[in-house]
């Protein structure tokens, strides 16, 4: 069975990895997504696996780490974009056009992520209090199916309402549900190879 600690890195840097890609928008199947998507939704199945093995106070102190962290990450890019680049090697420009923040984006998916990780937490616990402990493949399925959709709307519409046209804001967030949604089906086992807390 794999670690609680493997898990929760493993979370924690699916969501960094995902915010810094989120700075670019590429065609995906023919429509608009931010690239973060291409790594983020496995973050929802992540959570899940810690929210297993860990707990629910675990997992909502994970979430809120996590977002400190990317607060963090995104600070140290901005500092080291707006610092002087040592030109015995060159201008080094393309650091500060890659890297240094949206800050827009950056709060977008930095509140999507909690809102949306804290709505997957609440109803995987409820399915397991309430409902049963039995089909943990649902459990996945059921708290992704709620929390999927509402971090993608929280996303688009802070990164990019009143910014981009709204027929790319909607094309966007219709891409964004669609992967998270084919990935949460893809990664859905993973609930399998962790124990559950006793």
């Amino acid at each position: 069975m794999i670690p609680t600690i493997l898990v929760s890195v493993a979370y924690v840097a699916a969501q960094m990895l995902a915010d810094v890609a989120s700075l670019r928008v590429v065609m995906f199947a023919g429509m608009s997504m931010d690239a973060g998507t291409l790594v983020y939704p496995l973050t929802f199945t992540l959570r899940d696996m810690v929210h297993k093995v860990a707990g629910v106070k675990a997992t909502r102190v994970l979430i809120l780490a996590a977002a400190g962290i990317n607060v963090v990450m995104a600070g140290l890019f901005w500092l080291v974009s707006v610092m002087k680049p040592d030109m015995s090697v060159g201008p080094q420009a393309e650091f500060g056009r890659v890297l240094a923040p949206v800050w827009r984006i950056t709060l977008a998916s930095i509140v999507a992520e909690v809102v949306a990780e804290m709505i997957d937490t609440e109803a995987y616990q409820f399915w397991v209090e309430k409902v049963t402990k039995r089909y943990q493949w649902l459990r996945v399925l059921i708290s992704n199916a709620f929390s999927i959709p509402i971090d993608s709307l929280i996303f688009v519409w802070i990164a990019f309402g009143g910014v981009l046209p709204k027929e790319v804001i909607w094309s966007i967030f219709l891409a964004n549900v669609v992967v998270k949604g084919a990935t949460t089906l893809i990664s859905l086992p993973g609930i399998y190879l962790v124990k559950e807390r006793s």
